[in-house]
């Protein structure tokens, strides 16, 4: 009972819910036992008396009892069924919450279509063990229990011990067969989540399976994992199928030595006919109990599979723990002797890196492909923990400041900017959610986006789709501009985040972020253009720094940073030269 140990928190909850319900299903189960006994006195009555005076009572009597039933079932059912409901909801609730809490390594390490599968058919396994595992449970316990004392003390004890010895052989079944179908279920949520990763990979990516003529390829690809899937699947239907003839044959079994014996004891007079027709009637009502015992060994091994998957994300402590409780008063940056190297590499991505950055300055990170730059920006917002170097606001380490207060003073734009599937309005009012539409619309005239969106045929309720793949790659990149800018975050992040634009463009975006004085700018760019106006740059490569100034005192220096901008200048009279 693996799964209730972790579920007792939810039990301590709601146990008046549970509480009620299962009072209803003890009344339930009390009324249900009375019916044969009544039935059992009423065939005895006939018999002796040979009419049918006085059975209408008993007759009212079984449909009062059946409209009692009827009510109290409508009752248990809400009860159960509704709380369970609740689980799935504070489950999904704590495990999004889990999910918000992580860092960059915990993503590294799981997948989108596994996290969803656990979010999904993991939980609903889970609600489903709450609900009518606890009804199969109960129920099948408690019929089994009444039935027991109405054949034994009420009818005759030496018919029910015989009639009982075919169920231990079935109980051991079901032991080695709930043993079997955990295992199996484990398998079948791991197999559901390598499908679900698929899936979600070539929904995302379904423009570049197109492109590249891959159609086919990942036809068969998913062919053979929906297969491995359906084949999992096929084995935990196959072993709960073998629950329902274990059970019909050992009933049959004891429906059989209860007739022999109990016709025998009727020849005997050690019985009476209508004693034998309530015991066949209880015999009867062991239907549900055994069922309910081969679905809650079912139910349960799921649930405990399931639970297993989940816990294990559950339980993961943070992976940038949040234990700073400072409110940052200043936002100027100090980096002292930082060396970084991520999680399994033997290299270190950055190495003793020393950076200031005033209040309202403008940083400009220029790099080869590789070179740290990113790295340098996540290590900033947390995103990663290092325990070499250190890395300060305003003269405080940033992890004694709190971490969701430490990370809303940077409004940051990757590279490979993320929109959501919702109108072009709501993707940039995002960055601040009570922002006015006037914000809105300067942030997108500072973005260069303001002029293109007007020409959409709904403007700025234009939808984007998914990831926004209405949108072209500058549009991308200037509308998470936009929602970075009406955030007014005091630190503005620029990871290569005009990479999709033109020159001219990209132009217009720096002329207007000039305008911003009371904002620090941080901009890594593989076109230098983008960073001349800064205050200081900074060259990257292999993770140290290997030049820094400003952009004149850098141009006079035979470096990288130099015969890159003549480079990128004498490439871009070219291309003017071709227009």
């Amino acid at each position: 009972m693996q799964l209730f140990q972790h579920l007792r928190w939810f039990f301590r909850r709601y146990w008046y819910t549970y509480s009620l319900a299962l009072f209803m299903l003890f009344v339930v189960g009390i009324i249900n036992m009375a019916i044969p006994w009544t039935v059992g006195r009423v065939i005895d009555h006939m018999l002796a008396t040979h009419n049918l005076a006085g059975t209408h009572l008993y007759l009212l009597g079984l449909c009062v009892a059946g409209l009692i039933v009827y009510v109290l079932r409508y009752g248990w059912r809400r009860m159960l069924f509704g709380t369970s409901f609740k689980l799935g909801n504070i489950l999904r609730q704590q495990f999004y919450q889990r999910l918000t809490c992580q860092g960059q390594a915990f993503y590294n390490e799981h997948s989108t279509g596994d996290l969803m599968a656990r979010a999904t058919n993991d939980i609903d396994a889970i609600e489903t063990a709450a609900g009518e595992g606890i009804l199969s449970g109960f129920d099948g316990f408690l019929t089994f229990t009444l039935v027991l004392v109405m054949m034994f003390i009420f009818i005759d004890w030496r018919l029910a011990a015989l009639a009982l010895l075919p169920f231990p052989l079935m109980g051991y079944s079901f032991y080695r067969l709930s043993n079997t179908i955990h295992r199996q279920f484990r398998d079948t949520l791991d197999r559901f989540s390598t499908l679900n990763e698929h899936s979600q990979q070539a929904m995302v990516g379904i423009r570049m399976i197109k492109s590249m003529g891959r159609e086919t390829i990942e036809k068969d690809q998913f062919d053979q994992i929906a297969e491995q899937a359906a084949t999992s699947n096929y084995q935990v239907e196959r072993s709960e199928a073998k629950f329902d003839p274990i059970i019909k044959l050992s009933l049959g079994a004891a429906m059989l030595i209860t007739l022999l014996v109990g016709g025998w004891q009727i020849h005997e007079n050690m019985l009476t006919v209508g004693q034998l027709t309530s015991f066949t009637l209880y015999l009867s009502e062991l239907i549900w109990p055994m069922f309910a015992f081969g679905w809650l060994m079912n139910i349960i091994q799921r649930g405990n599979a399931a639970m297993t998957r989940l816990h294990e994300l559950l339980s993961l402590s943070d992976s940038i723990e949040d234990s700073g409780k400072l409110n940052a008063d200043g936002y100027d940056i100090q980096i002292k002797q930082l060396t970084f190297k991520y999680p399994g590499s033997k290299q270190n991505s950055l190495k003793q890196i020393d950076l200031t950055l005033a209040e309202n300055q403008v940083l400009g990170i220029a790099g080869a492909t590789g070179a740290g730059k990113s790295t340098l920006l996540q290590l900033l917002m947390r995103y990663w923990e290092t325990d070499i170097g250190q890395i300060s606001l305003h003269q405080t380490p940033i992890q004694h400041y709190q971490l969701q207060q430490l990370r809303s003073l940077f409004a940051y734009v990757p590279q490979d900017s993320f929109l959501f599937s919702t109108s072009i309005m709501e993707n940039i009012r995002m960055g601040r959610p009570n922002a006015s539409d006037e914000a809105i619309y300067q942030a997108a005239e500072v973005a260069a986006i303001h002029d293109d969106i007007l020409q959409f045929p709904q403007g700025y309720q234009t939808q984007v789709g998914e990831r926004g793949v209405t949108l072209s790659g500058g549009q991308r990149q200037r509308l998470a501009i936009a929602r970075a800018l009406v955030s007014n975050s005091p630190i503005l992040i620029l990871d290569d985040a005009l990479s999709a634009v033109d020159v001219h463009t990209e132009q217009k975006i720096i002329r207007h972020l000039r305008t911003r004085d009371s904002q620090s700018v941080i901009i890594v760019s593989h076109r230098l253009s983008a960073m001349e106006h800064a205050d200081k740059i900074v060259v990257f490569a292999h993770g140290e720094i290997i030049e820094r100034g400003n952009h004149q005192t850098l141009l006079e220096h035979d470096g990288w940073y130099a015969r890159m901008s003549t480079y990128q200048q004498m490439e871009q009279a070219m291309g003017d030269s071709y227009e």
